[in-house]
């Protein structure tokens, strides 16, 4: 098999990162000529194009932007090697990289990530956010060392991958100082038909939301439903809609985005796991962090 040519690779990495030829011929100052065909090459050697040209800027394929995550950890090490050498470091920094599913809420990650950045000495977190079923993929290629996520691993996933219960927290319910007047009937009946900002599908929360809302015999409006969680609270913080949060974060929540609490309930549950490709864990940060949540529960 022909090895990677990694003159190739990095014309590759640096058109992808500045989405121009041009620019990248005068970064490097070399002519347009040769980064395209550096390009070329490098696609003819892997049978597949890399970029799709769009007017003068150049997007990536699904090959190309899956070749880009591994070309960017490969300079980036580079680069840490050449500033460990021209500086004689004798000591490294550990690199703790995570994988955050989408859905989870920011202020929630910051709460279960701390315990690591507090106790460990020279460590270099990552966070990588997606979708579960890419950083999965990603875990059980040894790119990522953890994914934290709203729900375990699938029994009879082909992936080998083990679930780690973190915490878990009832739900609060939140609207701006502009809506929550409006919804001054006991809870939960304020609720009723009053305009909602939602979970997308793909999180758990929302069915275990959607359940209790129908025990209940509440029927909210639903404006607006969202993957990011952040962008959620933001429109909530507008007045859009009142939105839903673990109550282990209400306090974070009120002041970070001006909001109140108007009920909540410890009958929807919203658990979260950290997932690693090893049933013993060995890794210090990740040992680190589970047992520092474990402790809280």
């Amino acid at each position: 098999m022909t090895p990677v040519n990694f003159n190739q690779l990095y014309y590759f990495y640096q058109v992808a990162r500045e989405g121009s030829i041009a620019r990248v011929s005068e970064l490097l100052h070399i002519t347009p000529q040769t980064v395209s065909g550096q390009l070329s090459s490098l696609e003819h050697s892997i049978g597949s194009a890399l970029f799709i040209r769009q007017g003068k800027k150049w997007q990536l394929t699904e090959i190309g932007r899956m070749t880009y995550r591994y070309a960017e950890d490969i300079f980036q090490l580079g680069d840490e090697l050449k500033k460990i050498l021209k500086n004689h470091q004798l000591h490294e920094w550990e690199t703790f990289t995570v994988g955050i599913t989408d859905v989870l809420p920011k202020a929630f990650i910051y709460e279960m990530l701390k315990p690591v950045m507090q106790n460990q000495g020279q460590l270099r977190l990552i966070c990588r956010e997606g979708e579960q079923g890419q950083l999965l993929a990603e875990l059980a290629l040894n790119k990522i060392d953890l994914v934290l996520s709203d729900q375990p691993i699938q029994p009879g996933s082909h992936l080998k991958a083990y679930s780690h219960l973190l915490a878990e927290s009832g739900t609060s319910f939140f609207a701006s100082s502009a809506l929550a007047p409006k919804l001054t009937d006991d809870f939960p009946q304020n609720l009723h038909q009053a305009p909602m900002l939602i979970q997308s599908r793909r999180s758990t929360v929302r069915q275990h939301l959607m359940a209790w809302f129908e025990q209940q015999s509440i029927h909210p409006t639903i404006v607006a439903e969202f993957d990011d969680s952040a962008l959620m609270k933001a429109f909530g913080q507008q007045g859009t809609g009142f939105f839903a949060a673990p109550s282990q974060i209400e306090q974070k929540i009120c002041e970070q985005y001006q909001v109140q609490v108007i009920g909540r309930t410890p009958h929807v549950k919203e658990a979260f796991y950290a997932i690693s490709a090893e049933r013993k864990i060995t890794h210090p940060a990740v040992l680190t962090l589970i047992q520092a949540l474990s402790a809280l529960r």
